[in-house]
């Protein structure tokens, strides 16, 4: 008879030895180091509004199509960044190129909220 547990039996002894300190444990008052993440590429995305439409009504459409869009003329932008909505804005030319003007940013504490 062998003596050696079976590899599953070891990795379980292993898994239940493994000990990890808490995340955000007694750091009151020290400082984030924001620099690490301050050069990290995202995605930027303004969405001026949405519709639904079916394959058949896509596949006819042409140049000078107009498609009705969920959203009044004048409302304001919504602005993305990695898929998560951070505020709204309205559509501005700045030297002939467009740009968009922040309204109204979400706060870090509403866009937490809406994760979850």
């Amino acid at each position: 008879m062998n003596d050696t547990p079976d590899p599953a039996a070891r990795a379980r002894d292993d898994y239940a030895k493994a000990q990890f300190d808490e995340l955000g444990g007694d750091q009151k008052g020290a400082e984030v180091n924001l620099d690490v993440i301050l050069d990290v590429p995202v995605t930027l995305a303004m969405e001026v509004g949405r519709t639904r439409i079916s394959i058949r009504n896509l596949l006819q459409l042409n140049q000078g199509s107009v498609v009705e869009l969920d959203r009044a003329a004048g409302e304001p932008l919504d602005v993305f960044v990695n898929g998560t909505l951070v505020a709204h804005g309205e559509v501005v030319v700045v030297n002939d190129k467009f740009g968009i003007r922040l309204t109204d940013v979400i706060s870090p504490a509403e866009r937490v909220r809406k994760l979850r």
